[in-house]
């Protein structure tokens, strides 16, 4: 039997968070903005992930990105940081309130030159641009039970040697249990679709709530 990962406690989960990157001033305030919406802060990613977004953005030298699902900003305040000279990020969202909040946070990190926002469904705006290889990284967390169909259209247009970051691929734990919801349902069929994929190497990592990285070959 394989090693069982450390279960991951409020208390291990703080010494995590004081051996990543420090918050700035930005990050700090765009996370209480956040929290102050209530139930739906729930939506941001987590400190850690933000950081290993800014890691994995530079690590791979990638100039072109694209984010599905944008919230409040912190993820692409984080891609957008580790993107190289001249570097562009496309972001996708539904929702003028909350990226209100991002297009604030990400004029005071001095980023707004390098993130176009586009509001409106996620799918109409890949569908609007060329199918043809664009991006050197992708990053999908909007709606679930869409994401076999944003899989398919971020693909078509990834940079050989592009990755694709997917969030909430083990959604709480339910893709483990009898759990049929619709959301879960998609989120099983990619996680799938992905480990069978030839196209690409991948890993299923398990920062924050589960978070795969794919490589295309």
């Amino acid at each position: 039997m394989a090693p069982t990962p450390t279960a991951l406690t409020p208390e291990l989960f703080d010494y995590v968070l004081a051996h990543t990157p420090d918050l700035d001033d930005v990050q700090r305030a765009l996370i209480a903005d956040t929290k102050a919406l209530g139930d739906h802060a729930g939506l941001q990613i987590s400190p850690d992930e933000g950081a290993f977004l800014t890691w994995i953005t530079r690590l791979s030298g990638a100039r072109t990105a694209v984010e599905l699902g944008t919230f409040t900003g912190l993820s692409a305040l984080s891609i957008a940081r580790g993107l190289g000279a001249g570097g562009r990020l496309t972001c996708c969202d539904v929702s003028e309130e909350w990226t209100s909040i991002a297009r604030r946070h990400w004029a005071a990190a001095g980023v707004s030159d390098r993130i176009e926002l586009r509001i409106g469904p996620a799918l109409e705006t890949l569908r609007s641009m060329p199918a043809e290889p664009t991006f050197d990284l992708a990053f999908i967390d909007a709606d679930k039970p869409n994401y076999p169909a944003y899989w398919e259209e971020v693909v078509a247009r990834l940079n050989p040697g592009g990755l694709v970051l997917v969030d909430n691929v083990l959604y709480h734990g339910r893709v483990v249990e009898d759990d049929n919801a619709e959301a879960v349902t998609a989120i099983r069929e990619l996680n799938d679709r992905i480990h069978a994929d030839e196209r690409f190497d991948s890993v299923m990592l398990t920062i924050s709530d589960g978070l795969t990285l794919a490589r295309r070959r």
